[in-house]
């Protein structure tokens, strides 16, 4: 029968490695995390949004410019409450409306658009710029809402 015989000195080293070891892994996992904030859902989720424009010249110097929703892209809950605050930044008006829905509105430079709405159905709405629907009118305007 075999026997492991350990001095002290070899018990003491083997202890202060492991713990080192286990320090540093826990050093590790505590630098790459990020502190989370709970906080209770609200009633009505809201989503800020501009209308925006891009600009440029061709190299014959005409000019073209493309008007868009930013952001393009917005994900919301099935049946809940929305609010889109829809400020007017870069053109005179934006006449939109929302598809699947009967919401229509007007977005006017330097003015806020308030639009409430719930979807019942999930998806993808388009809201669509009705003055700027295709590349000759510096369209397409379309932003995208996903309701998941």
């Amino acid at each position: 029968m075999k026997f492991l015989v350990l001095k002290k000195s070899s018990l003491i080293v083997i202890f202060f490695t492991l713990l080192i070891i286990s320090l540093g892994s826990i050093w590790a996992y505590k630098s790459n995390s990020y502190p989370t904030v709970s906080m209770d859902p609200a009633d009505v989720q809201t989503f800020e949004l501009v209308t925006g424009e891009f600009k440029s010249k061709t190299d014959d110097g005409k000019e073209i410019e493309s008007y868009r929703w930013d952001p393009g892209t917005i994900v919301v809950e099935k049946d809940k409450r929305i609010q889109l605050r829809i400020h007017g930044v870069n053109g005179k008006a934006h006449p939109f409306h929302i598809e699947g829905t009967n919401i229509k509105g007007t977005v006017e430079k330097g003015k806020e658009t308030v639009v409430d709405v719930t979807f019942s159905k999930e998806g993808t709405y388009r809201i669509v710029c009705e003055a700027h629907t295709t590349m000759e009118q510096s369209g397409p305007m379309i932003g995208y809402i996903i309701v998941d």
